[in-house]
């Protein structure tokens, strides 16, 4: 069996890039000869997964892959720089050889000055000793201070000159490094390649896909949201990080929301019993009834049964790139782009003071896209330039989309409830009068004419038992609502001039019977 000396290069071709890994696929063309043989294809990252190697010849030869598997090899990196590294590696080599060279010419002199320190105190010692026993042998001992005075002076000059240029290599090293922490990446020492045996019945030219998962890849959806008077633009971009140890250039990238580290089994089925049990007088005549908050959902013209999750809303959703795009393993965040479209948009300036008493612009469009939106952050736009950041829900195709461009600061919306109780004398029925006052202002400029619409929404309970009933107090809410829809949703539109005060008063009764407890 003959063997390739040489590797066949195997580059990236086509990515399909899940939550948390990628399936990446190569092609390429050997030429094989008649007869089994074993070809090195790569280098390719070592963070390939083997089980999942998948290697066949996809050209009209009469050829069969026997085997195919991934050898690594360790290839550990020298204290020096070679040849192919950058300019930039070989001058923070030379810093730090620079560096070291500094620091020992330092700790040299540090020591030289404390000898010299020593020996200054010896003779200092001396001279007193002498001239304590009579000896006078001033021009010997002024020589020597002189000597010793003037090595400290030279050597501390020295150590300072040093020091300064110790910390100048210091401030430089720290800058070469964090630009090449920036611009490059360290060689990955270990390294895969493909070795692939092949059965060939003649020689010829064969076309080469191969496929694998690779770990270190992942992707998030992100929007771009560009509000021009009445239509609206959105970009809609994948982010795309991968550290595999290769670079991905001009490939086909394909976007999935499959999540294929869960593994699927059947529910275990039980039993599930159910008992039947008389209930006491007292439970017949009395009608437990409790409140709870129901969240609202709206996903369009075509009805689906439950709410769909934020990512992917419960069915596996694929993104083509259009274009080939390139990837680098650096780690860092890339954006892809992946489509836009252009839209008519509706905006009102809406508040829900029970929620909030900011009044914010929304701005309310059809999902054109001809895909899914999945859950993802979205930047603003208008015409004064970047205006922050929202978030965009996930949203079927076709489907209406509510974009905040947030709250306006020269609105204010303050919200006062009251609550009454009366039992009437002869029915015993239970009779709950809700008040809420919402008082709106519009602080504007000297400059600001016109009149602005504000759209309040308020919202009353619902009653889903015959025994309590929930009237709106057409009478006394000043002005009437607008709208009242089927979940007890409230609507005014507002009317409020610059400078202008609105008072909105919304009333309500909960009446039940005598039996109904809880309320």
């Amino acid at each position: 069996m003959s063997t390739s000396s040489e590797p066949i290069p195997l580059p990236v071709t086509a990515v399909t890039c899940t939550e948390d890994r990628a399936h990446v696929e190569r092609t390429t063309v050997v030429d094989l000869e008649a007869g089994t043989q074993r070809l090195r294809l790569g280098p390719v990252s070592a963070l390939a997964v083997d089980r999942t190697l998948h290697a066949e010849l996809t050209a009209d030869h009469p050829a069969s892959v026997l085997d195919v598997r991934m050898v690594r090899g360790w290839t550990p990196r020298g204290p020096q720089p070679t040849a192919d590294d950058s300019a930039l590696r070989h001058h923070v080599t030379a810093l730090e050889e620079e560096r070291t060279s500094l620091e020992q010419q330092r700790d040299r002199l540090h020591t030289r000055l404390d000898l010299l320190g020593r020996l200054a105190a010896d003779l200092l010692r001396e001279i007193g000793e002498g001239a304590g026993l009579g000896e006078t042998d001033t021009a010997r001992w002024t020589r020597e201070l002189d000597r010793v005075d003037n090595e400290r002076d030279s050597h501390g000059e020295r150590l300072r000159t040093v020091e300064a240029r110790l910390a100048a290599v210091a401030t430089e090293l720290f800058e070469a490094e964090r630009a090449m922490a920036s611009s490059e990446t360290e060689p990955a020492e270990l390294v895969g390649h493909i070795e692939l045996t092949v059965h060939a019945s003649a020689a010829g030219q064969a076309g080469l896909r191969l496929s694998h998962l690779t770990p270190c890849a992942l992707w998030r959806p992100a929007y771009r949201a560009v509000l021009d008077g009445d239509s609206l633009t959105l970009d809609t971009d994948a982010m795309v990080w991968q550290r595999t140890g290769e670079d991905w250039t001009n490939v086909q990238l394909t976007l999935s929301t499959a999540r294929s580290a869960l593994a699927t089994a059947p529910p275990r089925l039980g039993e599930d019993r159910l008992t039947l049990m008389d209930r006491s007088p007292a439970e017949r005549r009395t009608v437990r009834v409790d409140l709870r908050e129901e969240e609202i959902n709206d996903l369009g013209p075509a009805p689906v049964l439950g709410l769909p999750g934020v990512d992917d809303g419960g069915e596996v959703r694929v993104l083509h790139c259009p274009a080939p795009v390139s990837v680098p393993a650096d780690g860092r965040a890339h954006r892809v782009p992946l489509s836009s479209f252009t839209s008519p948009a509706r905006s009102e300036f809406a508040c829900s003071p029970e929620l909030s008493p900011l009044v914010s612009q929304v701005v309310r469009f059809d999902n054109r896209s001809g895909h899914a939106l999945l859950a993802g952050p979205v930047d603003l736009i208008r015409g004064s330039g970047f205006s922050g950041r929202g978030t965009l829900d996930f949203t079927a195709p076709g489907a209406p989309v509510d974009l905040a461009f947030g709250s306006r600061d020269d609105h204010r919306v303050l919200r006062h409830t009251e609550e009454t109780r009366d039992t009437a004398g002869i029915t015993q029925r239970t009779v709950l009068t809700r008040t809420v006052r919402l008082h709106l202002s519009r602080f504007s400029a000297p400059a600001d004419h016109g009149d602005e619409t504000i759209v309040l929404r308020e919202r009353i309970p619902v009653s889903e038992v015959s025994a309590v009933e929930v009237r709106l107090r057409q009478d006394a809410c000043s002005p009437a609502p607008d709208a009242i829809d089927a979940d007890g949703i409230v609507r005014w539109n507002i009317p409020l001039a610059p400078g202008g005060r609105r008072t909105v008063t919304l009333v309500y009764e909960v009446s039940a019977s005598s039996k109904v407890s809880g309320l």
